[in-house]
């Protein structure tokens, strides 16, 4: 699922590349709460915009009609919740490997502020790359939880990120409020 190749082949082509980018709106209330509420609850505010305009579906052609922020964005929230909820292993069974590894995600993490981030998912991509088949392979239970120890050199990335996410999150969330015109297109009164 590289995304970056279409509009680089239809330049070389010389064909027009038009694309309609989502329309993203959020409630100023709604945002303003979040805020108060914690970097995480204001991330979610503008995650929720995405996904509402994008329909509810993250797929291939929803992720074409977001920008490279709001994409970024998106990435962040999926890495987040995987790895805390089951680690690389889960992130990668469930099939978000290429959407994180093949695409500038930790480039975007560099420029979101949070360059040990960049350092940590390039490291879970070597791993990653050199055993993409396997751990892409369609799996039992058993074997699904048996990968946790097959693939352990993940464990201290996903210590890593557990231990530093907070600060990771409240970065990123600074970010975005700084650049907010970059992930939301209207903020409702």
């Amino acid at each position: 699922m590289e995304w970056g190749f279409l509009p680089s082949i239809l330049k070389y082509l010389s064909l027009p590349v038009t694309i309609e980018y989502f329309m993203v709106s959020v409630s100023d209330a709604e945002l303003c709460k979040a805020a108060a509420s914690g970097a995480d609850k204001f991330l979610e505010v503008i995650v929720d915009g995405i996904r509402r305009a994008a329909g509810d579906c993250l797929n291939a052609e929803a992720i074409m009609r977001l920008n490279g922020y709001q994409n970024a964005l998106m990435a962040y929230s999926v890495f987040r919740d995987e790895v805390m909820e089951g680690g690389f292993i889960q992130l990668i069974q469930n099939g978000y490997g290429p959407y994180i590894f093949y695409n500038p995600f930790a480039k975007s993490m560099r420029l979101f502020g949070v360059a040990r981030l960049a350092v940590l998912v390039n490291k879970a991509n070597e791993i990653y790359r050199a055993n993409r088949d396997d751990l892409e392979r369609e799996r039992d239970d058993d074997e699904f939880m048996a990968m946790y120890e097959q693939y352990e050199q993940f464990d201290p990335l996903q210590d890593e990120f557990i231990e530093l996410e907070p600060d990771f999150t409240n970065t990123i969330a600074a970010y975005v409020d700084d650049n907010i015109n970059q992930f939301v297109d209207e903020i409702v009164r």
